[in-house]
């Protein structure tokens, strides 16, 4: 099981992110923990300056703007 954690203060970039996130993850059978962190310092704690940010496993894997399904898919 992955740990995926989408940062983002609640815009509309950082719900269509966690979105992917999931559908992608469901797609390919893969089980993941989604956790979504919105609170300011928890983000930039993990040195993400624009958001949305993805963390799997501990690792800044994005940050700014919602990734392409390609780059989401490569990550499962």
């Amino acid at each position: 099981m992955k740990n995926v954690k989408i940062l983002g203060t609640g815009c509309a970039n950082c719900r269509n992110t966690l979105a992917l996130v999931e559908q992608v993850a469901k797609e390919k059978g893969v089980e993941i923990q989604l956790e979504k962190v919105e609170d300011l310092p928890s983000i930039m704690g993990f040195g993400v300056m624009s958001t949305p940010g993805v963390v799997i496993d501990g690792v800044v894997v994005h940050a700014g703007g919602v990734p392409a399904k390609s780059k989401v898919d490569s990550w499962f």
